[in-house]
């Protein structure tokens, strides 16, 4: 079945970088990919944003501007890209960047989201842009694939898997963290961050139901002690130089307050790996 990929950019080199990593992360599956850009007139506030008579000034220059950058895109990609698999559609719009994804993923049944981790101004407070932590927050129905600006694009051969086994996780909920594995014959790190004392009989449950799910995967369980969460999933990547991090984000606020500008400092090697928000199905 084609994949439909979506691919926000506002021009920005982060984002260039986020669209050649989907595009070759999927290199061998057949894709429509729609580049996204959402702008916005000077003096319009972006979450309450008024549509400007279509003869101002100010609202054509940013339009030819938004789209001139999605046609600079396209060029770009086909001095880079030369697959027969894949076919690319341009989308310009002007709203709010969270409104705007959700009409594309609903209106296109998109299957996943790309994006930089930081936009054109990179700004140094946050190691995940404050756009990047809103779409994985407020985009529920679709998982979110967040790329750091200095990546470089390769192919994942070890994914960390968080968890915490308090969750009963569904089968839906991890298919597409699945089909990346499968299509890139990577191994799965299912990592379990330990508190005291061993498991109790809910989260041996839940282990054993994950161990069901990925067992045509590679896969291997992996109990670590840690002051932290953030500090054991950061060792763990670290030493063994793991080239993604998937969970699923199942309470509010979790995004925002492992990536905010507290924890810049506590993630330190995570700057260079992608990470792969999938969803509650419940939410």
């Amino acid at each position: 079945m084609k994949r439909k990929i979506l691919l926000p950019t506002d021009f920005s080199e982060n984002a260039w970088n986020a669209i050649l990593y989907a595009t070759r992360l999927f290199k061998d599956i057949e894709c429509d990919f729609y580049i996204l850009n959402v702008y916005s007139v000077i003096g319009f506030a972006s979450d309450n944003m008024l549509v400007p008579e279509i003869g101002e000034i100010a609202y054509l220059k940013v339009k030819e501007a938004s789209e001139k950058g999605l046609n600079r895109t396209l060029f770009k990609l086909s001095l880079n890209e030369d697959n027969q698999n894949h076919e690319f559609f341009i989308l310009s719009r002007i709203s709010s960047l969270i409104q705007s994804i959700k009409e594309v993923v609903d209106e296109n049944d998109i299957d996943m989201i790309f994006m930089g981790t930081k936009g054109a101004t990179n700004s140094g407070d946050f190691f995940f842009g404050s756009n990047t932590v809103k779409v994985m927050e407020k985009v529920r129905n679709c998982p979110v694939m967040a790329i750091p600006t200095n990546k470089t694009v390769k192919n994942p051969k070890e994914i960390v898997f968080p968890t915490g086994y308090r969750t009963h996780y569904k089968r839906k909920e991890l298919q597409y963290l699945i089909d990346i594995l499968d299509m890139n014959q990577a191994t799965l790190r299912i990592l379990h961050i330990k508190e005291d004392g061993g498991l109790d009989q809910d989260q041996e449950s839940n282990k054993r139901i994950l161990e069901e799910y990925f067992s045509g995967i590679k896969h291997s369980f992996h109990f670590i002690k840690a002051d932290t969460i953030l500090k054991g999933l950061n060792d763990f990547v670290k030493l063994r130089d793991s080239d993604m991090i998937a969970f699923i984000n199942k309470e509010h606020g979790f995004f925002e307050n492992l990536f905010s500008k507290p924890m810049v400092k506590k993630l330190g090697h995570h700057s260079n790996i992608p990470v792969l928000a999938l969803h509650d199905l419940n939410n």
